[in-house]
């Protein structure tokens, strides 16, 4: 019997010890049980109304009441009603076609109700309407509500003509989301955000230029040349698209150090031409693939808007080639006007420019493999 009321004691005082350690580890939870504020944008004709939903808990911390209960009652809500509204105003930020509402002349003129309660919830709710003066293209959403919590996280949810189109999760570290509208002025938008962004990747980026440089060194026709361009243009248009839908999504230790292959070898068929055909168009074409993997990485970062998914990848890509085609007509210009003056001095800067071009494409895929770099 002794033994059996040792085992029960044993058993007890071990039972004993995991409730306080659970009900040590749910305290914390409990006194903080739900780090969501919920942020609804509705777009209406000339207008757009918010619905903000902030758990007591976090307006309570801000606001220096105890217990956070305390402002489920309508009258502590209304005595603190112009210091909750003022603390989430100036940290929700709305943009609407590139102007801050809070920073417009229309900004005096918007209608902010006073909180009202969500017991249900153990939240107060908040409604707001601004008017836009047209028809909407883009808004872009900045929330760092209640930055003391670095778990906090803003639900985003946006509706046009009472249908939910869009989702995003803002916290700590994405704080910024924008949502394009499914009208005309919502396709513009894109276009004015992304074809810039295509534009200025190809010129800052040293790799794809210097592919393209080399391709065109040994000059030709006005017909080979652009047959080389629509080469590569149609190869990486392809893998652009397939890796910004994350179909086929390549690793960059493997792509950038490919890319800078890809430029070495380019010297080197430039370098070996004259025993055998003219290839460039294919080479252009089987590179192109690589290459396109790179323009996906930066249109990845910049965060693709599922509301204008086809549309923003047009347009990057119709950036890229503009940007592309800037520099091939300078180039190849310049290019031409030297091979037809001169024929000789054009031999020797093809060979001493693919020189070049193999030296930096090994330099750039040394550095990348042995140490990372990118550029």
């Amino acid at each position: 019997m002794r033994r059996v009321d040792r085992a029960k004691a044993a058993i007890f005082a071990c039972g004993t010890a995991l409730f306080v350690i659970l009900g040590g580890l749910a305290a914390p939870a409990a006194a903080h049980p739900v780090p969501f504020t919920f942020v609804d944008v509705r777009l209406e004709p000339g207008a757009l109304e918010l619905t903000l939903v902030a758990h007591v808990f976090d307006v309570a911390h801000e606001l220096n009441v105890n217990p956070p209960e305390r402002l489920l009652d309508a009258a502590v809500l209304e005595a603190h009603g112009s210091a909750i509204a003022a603390l989430l105003r100036s940290r929700l930020q709305i943009a609407v076609n590139g102007m801050r509402l809070t920073d417009s002349a229309d900004s005096a003129n918007s209608e902010w109700s006073a909180p009202a309660p969500l017991r249900d919830r153990q939240s107060i709710q908040l409604r707001a309407r601004y008017p836009t003066g047209g028809v909407t293209g883009s808004v872009v959403v900045t929330a760092r509500l209640f930055p003391y919590d670095p778990n906090h996280q803003t639900f985003l949810n946006f509706y046009e003509r009472d249908e939910l189109t869009s989702q995003a999760i803002l916290d700590r570290d994405h704080a910024k989301f924008e949502y394009f509208a499914g009208t005309r002025q919502g396709v513009l938008a894109v276009f004015r955000k992304f074809v810039p962004a295509g534009i200025h990747h190809i010129l800052i980026g040293p790799d794809h230029l210097l592919f393209l440089v080399g391709l065109l060194l040994l000059g030709g026709s006005v017909r080979k040349l652009l047959l080389v361009v629509t080469a590569f243009t149609v190869a990486h248009s392809i893998t652009l698209s397939l890796a910004a839908l994350n179909f086929v999504t390549p690793p960059a230790r493997i792509v950038e150090p490919a890319i800078a292959l890809s430029i070495v070898y380019v010297g080197i068929d430039n370098l070996m031409v004259g025993r055998g055909r003219d290839v460039r168009g294919w080479i252009a074409f089987a590179f192109g693939f690589i290459h396109g993997f790179g323009f996906a990485s930066v249109l990845q970062e910049m965060g693709l808007p599922s509301r204008a998914l086809g549309w923003s990848l047009f347009s990057f890509n119709l950036g890229v080639e503009i940007g592309q085609l800037l520099v091939v007509v300078i180039v190849a210009s310049a290019l031409l006007m030297l091979w037809a003056r001169n024929e000789a001095a054009g031999r020797r800067l093809a060979f001493a420019g693919s020189l070049a071009v193999v030296a930096m494409g090994a330099f750039w895929f040394v550095q990348r493999v042995f140490f990372g770099g990118t550029v």
